[in-house]
């Protein structure tokens, strides 16, 4: 019996909550805690990726090559100079645009391959590069957004390899990723953590 009124006391004073007995009272602060994952990063990361079959296509019927450097290194130095604004690390924001980079270059390397081997599937218009390279500008910048917000998980060792394995592969499901994509996403996250 005892044990059972005891039992009884604790639930209670568990689940009790406070009542004011006045309107000058303030309401105990409840601190909330926001969960931070992946989800928004590795989503971005995928629409930029996908984005690499359009630049690839572009290319196909320019004959420009995949790599760009003058591109890539006004890119690189446009977010080191971002990130500095926004009171995260430009190396490590740096080095997460150039897996950015590398994945966009699988896409389009592992599809310009593809339509060499298979003319018939290769697509029949180059969309205008310029329109494109705006898409990944905003791209950019959403990115740059995410960052900042998982600023602190990025740092936490195990615990964001783990959160972005998650967020990855419930991304790519949802995208209906190929392999292609799939493996140009592995390149995109080496740069997360």
């Amino acid at each position: 019996m005892l044990r059972t009124i005891g039992f009884s006391l604790l639930a209670a004073s568990v689940v009790a909550v406070p009542q004011l007995t006045s309107t000058a009272e303030a309401a105990p602060a409840v601190q909330t805690t926001r969960v931070v994952t992946f989800d928004g990063l590795s989503d971005l990361m995928i629409q930029r990726i996908l984005l690499g079959d359009d630049v690839a296509a572009s290319k196909y019927f320019s004959g420009k090559p995949v790599d760009d450097p003058v591109r890539e290194q006004q890119i690189l130095t446009s977010v080191r100079a971002s990130a500095v604004q926004l009171g995260i690390d430009p190396d490590s924001t740096a080095a997460f645009f150039q897996a950015q980079i590398d994945a966009s270059k699988v896409v389009q390397r592992g599809l310009l391959s593809y339509w060499a081997a298979h003319p018939s599937q290769a697509p029949t218009t180059g969309p205008d590069l310029t329109v494109i390279r705006q898409k990944l500008d905003t791209l950019t910048t959403q990115l740059l957004t995410e960052l900042v917000r998982v600023d602190a998980l990025r740092a936490s060792g195990l615990r964001c390899a783990i959160s972005l394995a998650v967020a990855d592969a419930t991304a790519a499901a949802h995208h209906h990723l190929t392999h292609l994509h799939r493996e140009a996403l592995h390149a995109a996250s080496a740069g997360v953590c």
